[in-house]
C-alpha cells in the first residue's frame, strides 16, 4: 500500500463520517429547539457523546494498536449507522425526560463512533507521512474534515427545514451505509502493525509533553465549545426568527455554522504554509491572541445585544485564529507520540479533547440560560488562558551540542 492511496482511502471514509456527524448535530439541535426545550435540556442532549468520547478515545487507541487501524474505522462507520436509524424511533409522544434520556443514548452511541473513526484516522497519518511532511499532511487531514464537518451543518439544518426530522435520519444512514460498504471493500485490512501484547494499562501517557499538551487541548476545545454547541445556534437562530419565518432562521443559522466550521478548516490547511512549522512557543502565541479575540467580541455583544454583524465578524476571526491553535495542537501530538504506541498516545489526547467537549457543552447551555451569548463568551476567553498555562508547563526539548 503506497502512502498516498493509504491516505486517500483513510481520508475519505473520515469525510463521510465527519459530514453525517456535522449533519446529525444541527439536525438534533435545531429540531428539539423547536419543540421548547431549554437552552440547558439542549445542552444535556449532548453529555453523552462528550463522555463516550472521553471513555472510547482511550479504548479506541487500545483497539487500533492490538486489532488494527482498518477495523477500528469500520466499528465506527457501523455504529454511526446504527445510531441514526435508532433515532428514527423516537417518539413525539413522549415525555420531555423520556426523549431527552434517549436522544442522550442514542448520542453517546455517535460519540462513540466518532472517536473509533477519529482515533484510527488521526493515527494513520502518522503513519502515512513521508519524512518531513508530517505538519502538511496532518493539517491536510483536519482541515478538510472540518470544512466537510461545516457543509454538514448545512445540509443537517436544510433537511430539516426540506424533508423534517425522521426522512433526513434515514437519509443520512443511507448514505453512509453505502459509504461502509465500499470502505469494507477497498480499504486495505493491513493499515498498520499490530501489537497483540498492548495492555490497556499502557493507554495512560508517562510523557509530561502529551500530558500538558491533552490538558491545553481540553481547554482550547471547551473554549470554542461553550459558545458554539447550543449558545451561538440558539442566539442566532432566535434572533432570524423574530419576523416569524423559522424555516429561513433554520437555512442562515446552519449555513453561517456551516461557513464558520468550513473556514475554520481552509485556515487549518492552510497553517503549515502560514508558520512553516509547529512549535510549543508559537502555540501559546496563538491561544493568547484567541483569547483576546473571545473577550473583545463579549464585550461588543454586551454592549450592543440587538445588533448581530460584530458577534458574527467577532466569530470568524475567532475561528480563524482558533484553526491556527487547533493545526499546531494536532502537529505536537503526533510529534510527541511514538511510534510504537501512537495510537494510544493519540487516543489519551482526544480523551482530553473530548473531556474539553463535554466541559464546553454542559457550560455552553448554563452560561446561556444564566447570562445570555456575553456570559459565554466570556468564559470561553477564561478558558483559553487556562490553556496557555498548561502549554507553558511542556518542556522544552533537549539541545544536543
Amino acid at each position: 500500500m503506497t502512502s498516498l492511496r493509504g491516505y486517500a482511502a483513510v481520508t475519505g471514509a473520515y469525510w463521510s463520517f465527519m459530514l453525517t456527524d456535522g449533519a446529525l448535530r444541527m439536525l438534533v439541535l435545531l429540531h428539539f429547539h423547536t419543540l421548547g426545550f431549554t437552552p440547558l435540556q439542549l445542552a444535556w442532549l449532548f453529555v453523552f457523546y462528550e463522555i463516550a468520547g472521553i471513555v472510547t478515545n482511550l479504548t479506541a487507541g487500545w483497539l487500533a494498536a492490538r486489532f488494527g487501524l482498518a477495523l477500528t474505522l469500520h466499528l465506527g462507520l457501523g455504529l454511526q449507522v446504527a445510531a441514526l436509524v435508532a433515532l428514527t424511533r423516537l417518539d413525539p409522544a413522549w415525555a420531555i425526560g423520556t426523549s431527552v434520556i434517549f436522544v442522550m443514548l442514542v448520542q453517546g452511541a455517535s460519540g462513540v463512533a466518532k472517536d473509533l473513526a477519529k482515533t484510527a484516522s488521526k493515527s494513520a497519518v502518522k503513519l502515512l507521512a513521508p519524512d518531513g511532511g508530517l505538519f502538511r499532511w496532518v493539517a491536510a487531514l483536519t482541515g478538510s474534515k472540518n470544512a466537510i464537518k461545516g457543509i454538514g451543518f448545512f445540509v443537517g439544518a436544510g433537511l430539516l427545514a426540506s424533508v423534517g426530522f425522521e426522512p433526513a435520519l434515514w437519509i443520512m444512514a443511507g448514505v453512509l451505509a453505502v459509504i461502509l460498504v465500499a470502505v469494507l471493500a477497498f480499504l486495505p485490512a493491513d493499515l498498520s502493525m499490530r501489537d497483540k501484547g498492548a495492555r490497556f494499562s499502557q493507554v495512560l501517557s508517562k510523557d509530561p509533553r502529551i500530558n500538558w499538551l491533552s490538558a491545553a487541548r481540553m481547554f482550547l476545545f471547551g473554549a470554542r465549545d461553550v459558545w458554539f454547541v447550543v449558545a451561538l445556534p440558539i442566539w442566532l437562530s432566535s434572533y432570524l426568527a423574530a419576523d416569524g419565518d423559522e424555516a429561513a432562521a433554520f437555512y442562515v443559522t446552519g449555513a453561517f455554522m456551516a461557513s464558520w466550521v468550513i473556514g475554520y478548516g481552509a485556515v487549518q490547511g492552510f497553517t503549515p504554509k502560514l508558520l512553516r512549522d509547529g512549535t510549543v512557543p508559537k502555540a501559546i502565541t496563538a491561544a493568547l491572541v484567541l483569547a483576546g479575540v473571545a473577550a473583545l467580541v463579549a464585550i461588543l455583544n454586551a454592549v450592543a445585544p440587538q445588533v448581530a454583524w460584530p458577534v458574527l465578524a467577532g466569530l470568524l476571526i475567532f475561528g480563524a485564529v482558533f484553526a491556527v491553535n487547533s493545526a499546531l495542537h494536532s502537529f505536537l501530538i503526533l510529534e510527541f507520540a511514538g511510534v510504537k504506541r501512537i495510537t494510544m498516545d493519540v487516543g489519551f489526547y482526544y480523551m482530553a479533547n473530548a473531556g474539553g467537549r463535554l466541559l464546553g457543552t454542559v457550560m455552553s447551555g448554563l452560561c446561556y440560560q444564566v447570562g445570555g451569548l456575553p456570559l459565554s463568551l466570556g468564559a470561553s476567553a477564561a478558558m483559553v488562558l487556562v490553556s496557555v498555562l498548561a502549554l507553558t508547563r511542556i518542556p522544552e526539548p533537549v539541545r544536543t551540542v
